[in-house]
């Protein structure tokens, strides 16, 4: 009896994290799911209404919620008019003649599009993966997978992504400090995609020949005048970051990425005509709007969840390794695999993992422990077959969805392996 008692902890987060996943099995939105679970943790650790309310008001007007909400907005105004006005098109046209290698070609596109973080955006490479595998041995089951996998290739270096902004922000790293530790997974994922899916006993391409593809006079130049606002955001951010720091150290370094974001839309706005309208149309969207409250109700999760003393009682819980193994490992990978969102899973798992990592007194693992809460996360979410880009892939090639996903998991699964493997390095 008592041990059950002393599992309380246990089950009372297990619970939250269930209601969670059934708002978003049920369709309510991952925001409002995590809201919900926020309300339902401060109903079974008996928190007070006032402090509950003071909590939520605390967590709405914090400087870090304000800053990331800023910045995610920002990046999907700038995605959005990249998309809309069909300059991410003429970026990728003006590289085309470099390509000369079939495989290369045939995972270009989906990276480069991955450098853009719009939801669903496989679709969008989807097109032009099937125009480069024309006249190439390659099945639509291949161009599916080969698609999907290398879309994601970037998420876990790539700092325009809203997931890796709100793992940092959560776990109170820079950004580009954080992304030093998430990189490698990067680099995993490409050898991984090129292992699983590119190498040549698995795609021989017998007629796939090295191409000579004419080299456009300009190229070049037409590729960095119209890759001006990526250039913008990324040399921006590093730039503006370093100047903040050295103009004062109070200043926060998101406010360095909010200049070089507003500066990459005022470009990709002047460089576009109609932008003031999409812009406009942007701000209006249901996905816009749906992120920025998912940002306010994360922030307003953690809070909840740091000030109810269900992380201290977790902690005490079987030396606390126990519950920081489960919360790093595979909270995450669930809520990646049935969510299918970067999002959902850091929102949720990160404040467990830090809260728990302080009260344990071991704050110098924070970064080994945040990372693997973030390969656990992306391995179970490129596992997921509810994952949109995956789904829109599928739909677009008419390949069956179960087949396709059977070369998925593997791959999914070898990543997570590698990220515990990771860990021991650095912890």
């Amino acid at each position: 009896m008592d041990s059950l008692i002393n599992m309380l902890p246990l089950f009372k987060i297990l619970f939250v994290f269930i209601c969670m996943l059934i708002g978003i099995r049920f369709k309510l939105g991952v925001g409002l799911s995590v809201l919900i679970g926020g309300f339902v943790l401060a109903l079974v650790t008996d928190m007070k209404m006032d402090a509950l309310l003071q909590t939520v008001q605390s967590a709405v007007t914090d400087e870090k919620t304000i800053y990331l909400a800023l910045i995610v907005a920002l990046i999907m105004l700038l995605s959005g008019l990249l998309e809309r006005t069909g300059q991410a098109g003429r970026i990728m046209d003006s590289l085309t003649g470099y390509l000369k290698s079939p495989r290369l070609r045939l995972v270009f596109f989906p990276a480069l599009i991955g450098l853009l973080p719009m939801p669903g955006g496989a679709i969008f490479s989807a097109p032009m993966i099937r125009e480069a595998a024309e006249g190439l041995d390659v099945t639509d089951k291949d161009k599916v997978v080969i698609n999907y996998w290398f879309r994601h290739v970037w998420e876990l270096a790539w700092p325009l992504y809203p997931g890796m902004l709100l793992g940092a922000a959560l776990s109170g790293m820079p950004v580009f400090k954080f992304i030093s530790y998430t990189a490698p997974g990067s680099l995993a994922c490409i050898l991984l995609g090129y292992f699983f899916f590119l190498r040549p006993s698995i795609l021989p391409l017998k007629n796939g020949v090295h191409d000579n593809v004419e080299i456009k006079p300009g190229s070049a130049l037409i590729a960095v005048k119209e890759g001006m606002p990526l250039l913008l955001a990324i040399g921006g951010a590093l730039c503006f970051e370093g100047v903040f720091s050295l103009i004062s150290p109070n200043i926060p370094f998101e406010a360095g990425i909010v200049v070089a974001l507003f500066l990459a839309v005022i470009c990709a706005a002047f460089s576009n005509s109609g932008s003031f309208a999409i812009i406009c149309s942007l701000l209006v969207q249901k996905r816009f709007i749906s992120m920025i409250f998912l940002i306010l109700c994360v922030f307003i999760f953690k809070d909840v969840l740091g000030d109810c003393g269900l992380v201290g009682e977790l902690s005490r819980l079987a030396g606390g390794e126990a519950a920081l193994i489960a919360a790093a490992v595979f909270v995450p990978f669930l809520i990646g695999f049935i969510a299918g969102i970067t999002m959902a899973f850091v929102g949720a798992a990160m404040p467990l993992v830090v809260g728990l990592v302080d009260s344990m007194g071991i704050t110098s693992q924070l970064p080994a422990w945040a990372m693997l809460c973030m390969f656990s996360g992306f391995a179970g979410l490129m596992a997921s077959p509810l994952h949109i880009c995956f789904l829109l892939t599928c739909e677009y090639f008419k390949v069956d969805l179960f087949s396709a996903w059977k070369r998925i998991v593997v791959p999914s699964l070898a990543l997570l392996c590698l990220g515990v493997a990771y860990f021991f390095v650095l912890v």
